[in-house]
């Protein structure tokens, strides 16, 4: 219980975090490359409207999404992911951490993003 307590609040605090970014990006994690790779994907990432995060060993570009808040009822119908709990269009992509998402299917999951 503490754990998904955990994660959730780190969810809302990634949020929080990123309610000034705007769309773009992909959000795909960066992996290898030098410090220059690193330094123009996070360029690339800002230059977008993106904010650049890391989790562990990985780094992100997390973007805003367009349909924030947007009801829905499977993963299908949102820019990012389906907020099982609240069954709307997440905020921004990707969520990071663990969540409880709604698939294309509109079945539960729970999606770690690490």
């Amino acid at each position: 219980m503490a754990i998904r307590c955990r994660s959730e609040a780190l969810a809302l605090l990634l949020v929080a975090a990123l309610a000034a970014c705007k769309p773009g990006g992909d959000g795909a994690p960066l992996q290898g490359g030098g410090p220059e790779a690193v330094a123009a994907a996070r360029q690339a990432c800002e230059g977008k409207g993106g904010q650049w995060a890391r989790l562990g060993k990985m780094e992100y570009c997390i973007t805003r999404t367009t349909d924030a808040g947007k009801s829905c009822r499977a993963g299908a119908d949102c820019a990012g992911d389906c907020l099982a709990r609240s069954r709307t269009c997440a905020p921004a992509k990707p969520l990071l951490g663990c969540n409880a998402v709604l698939n294309d299917a509109g079945i539960e999951v729970n999606q770690c993003v690490e």
